[in-house]
């Protein structure tokens, strides 16, 4: 019966991917079957951790982390959790040998969100995109490559590029949340208070770049994680191209979304792209 309890934690898990990202269920949903679970199991464990610092205003944030944290570790000790979310990451964890570095990682920058409020340095700064999304990619890449280290190795500098890339579009889209509910300020030396054009252009140039580098190496994944992965990259492309024409004052005062229609139509021409091999 052990078996139907882990069935159901996945499920939970892809419930939970459904119901706070479609654009990310959709994207996983273009990846072979034989790994999409992990893919689920891997966004509801960070999707969780995420919401206790950003949005459990209300509760003790501190005292919550670091009971999530506990948790995972008992869990992935003993081999079985009841809280579903934790049992499927720590399975996939085991699977796919996932380093916890990568975890430790993650979790580190989960906590600073809980108390500290701007960064400095470019130091700083990729120090928290580092562990709040790079490892995040490093992740879902133990999963694409089923064990082949050479091939891990071979990936990870891109992996990580794709993960800085959507984690600095969050960041210039939620720009509104993040400092008027959340008073975080993630870019250094840029005045989001007084974000100007120049500052913007700053920013996208760099996320520009991450994502030219990521391209790379989502030509080189295995065909099983290929289109899903392009497809996640194609939306998050399409959403940049809307944050560069939106002007920097209604960025600061709007949260920038991309329509059903022309998610439906971004998927449409990556599905083109990829059968036509023209990546």
């Amino acid at each position: 019966m052990k078996q139907l309890f882990d069935d159901t934690s996945f499920l939970c898990s892809k419930i939970v991917t459904k119901e706070y990202s479609t654009s990310f269920s959709l994207a996983v949903k273009m990846l072979a079957p034989k790994i999409r679970e992990a893919i689920f199991g891997i966004y509801a464990f960070v999707r969780f951790a995420d919401e206790i610092v950003d949005s459990f205003h209300d509760f003790e944030k501190n005292e919550l982390i670091n009971e999530f944290e506990r948790d995972y570790y008992k869990a992935y000790n003993s081999g079985i959790s009841l809280n579903p979310i934790l049992n499927c990451f720590q399975l996939t964890v085991k699977k796919y040998n996932i380093d916890d570095e990568l975890i430790q990682a993650f979790l580190k920058s989960m906590k600073l969100d809980l108390n500290k409020e701007e960064y400095h340095t470019a130091e700083e700064y990729n120090e928290y995109i580092y562990g709040s999304a790079d490892v995040v990619g490093l992740m879902c890449l133990k999963v694409f490559v089923d064990g082949d280290n050479v091939k891990y190795e071979s990936l990870k500098s891109y992996a990580m590029s794709l993960g800085s890339a959507f984690q600095k579009v969050n960041f210039l889209r939620d720009l509104k949340d993040d400092m008027e509910v959340l008073n975080r300020s993630y870019f250094p030396g840029i005045n989001l208070h007084r974000l100007d054009l120049n500052s913007k252009n700053q920013i996208i140039e760099e996320i520009e770049h991450d994502f030219e580098e990521a391209y790379k190496g989502i030509k080189l994944l295995p065909m099983e994680a290929k289109f899903g992965v392009y497809t996640a990259y194609i939306y998050y492309k399409g959403l940049l191209k809307k944050l560069k024409s939106t002007p920097s004052e209604k960025i600061m005062n709007t949260r920038i979304r991309i329509s059903n229609p022309v998610k439906i139509s971004l998927l449409a021409r990556s599905f083109v792209v990829f059968k036509l091999n023209l990546m």
